[in-house]
């Protein structure tokens, strides 16, 4: 073999058993975190890494909602639940940053977001129960321990105190978008290039694609829930989709859905569908529900308002209606 030759062939051969060692793939993994479904994929050159990968976001998360959750008794944020109207609860900075972040978002939407709503008395059910509405008085009084304003945070000491007793927080409207930034935010430490942390609905992304392409985004249809109505391309991203077509009661043909407004006590009515694309998945979350609460109009002019964040919000109508720049491939 002449030697331009041979040099050639074992180029080939070294080069394209590099090319091979190094390819990548898409990793995909499904588990139950925070009461919630997590599809967890990471681009790897092998299951071994992608498992390992995998492995440290699921101990992420799990070690977020053990901070976060209301439901044990031991988390920092059951002893503030349990010490309102009575004393301030030093917290590790983590859940008190969280908390101050959650504060600034419900001053940004004037409390149609507020963590306070744990505080809500139970008077709406959404699973086939109700017959009959509540009355004014009691969805009145179902609000009267609800309000941010009521959270107080003590920095120098890193200190949260509940004004009045019977007050509680809760975590479940921002509580996965925040768990999936900060499973993101581990996984970019370790070197992962491009991965999505999709919990339920609650998806933070960044990279691409294996082979190159940009993660795609499919819009639920809330008329056909097993369809989509629109696909869109997103990267280093985060993307949240809130819905109501399950969780609803219908009086005198008005739908009521199980996102309740914090200052009044009412169920929103008029949206089914509320997508927030942000650069964090925490704050989309948030603003998600913000938007059901403060409605399309009022919702998607405080949207636009905010830097870097777009919406799509469907209405009970059926029809589409977006924030300034944003673009919908129908499928």
């Amino acid at each position: 073999m002449h030697l331009f030759h041979k040099i050639g062939f074992f180029y080939t051969l070294f080069f394209g058993a590099i090319q091979g060692l190094y390819a990548q793939d898409n990793y995909t993994e499904t588990v139950l975190l925070m009461g919630s479904r997590f599809d967890i994929t990471v681009v790897a050159n092998t299951q071994s890494k992608a498992t390992y990968f995998i492995n440290s976001a699921v101990e992420e998360i799990a070690r977020i909602e053990k901070l976060i959750s209301s439901w044990d008794p031991n988390s920092q944020t059951s002893q503030i639940n349990r010490s309102a109207g009575i004393s301030p609860v030093k917290v590790d900075k983590e859940l008190f940053d969280l908390i101050q972040r959650c504060l600034l978002i419900s001053r940004i939407t004037d409390g149609a977001f507020d963590i306070s709503y744990a505080s809500m008395d139970k008077i709406w059910f959404f699973d086939g129960r109700m017959k009959v509405m509540p009355s004014a008085t009691t969805i009145l009084n179902s609000v009267r321990n609800v309000g941010y304003q009521n959270i107080i945070l003590e920095e120098a000491t890193q200190q949260v105190f509940l004004r009045k007793k019977g007050m509680k927080i809760g975590f479940g409207g921002i509580g996965k978008g925040y768990a999936a930034d900060r499973a993101k935010a581990l996984l970019k430490s370790k070197g992962v290039q491009a991965g999505i942390i999709n919990a339920s609905g609650d998806m933070s992304t960044w990279g691409a694609q294996a082979n190159g392409e940009p993660w795609t985004v499919a819009i639920t249809n809330p008329m056909d829930k097993n369809k989509a109505f629109a696909t869109l391309p997103i990267r280093n991203k985060a993307v949240v989709t809130s819905g109501n077509y399950e969780k609803f009661v219908l009086f005198k043909g008005k739908r009521y859905t199980h996102i309740i407004n914090p200052k009044t006590g009412m169920p929103s009515t008029g949206i089914i569908s509320v997508t927030v694309f942000s650069k964090r998945a925490a704050l989309a979350d948030a603003l998600a529900t913000a938007v059901f609460v403060m409605g399309a109009e009022v919702g998607l002019d405080r949207i636009n308002q905010l830097a870097d964040v777009e919406c799509i919000v469907i209405k009970d109508t059926g029809e589409i209606v977006t924030s300034k720049h944003i673009k919908i491939k129908k499928t």
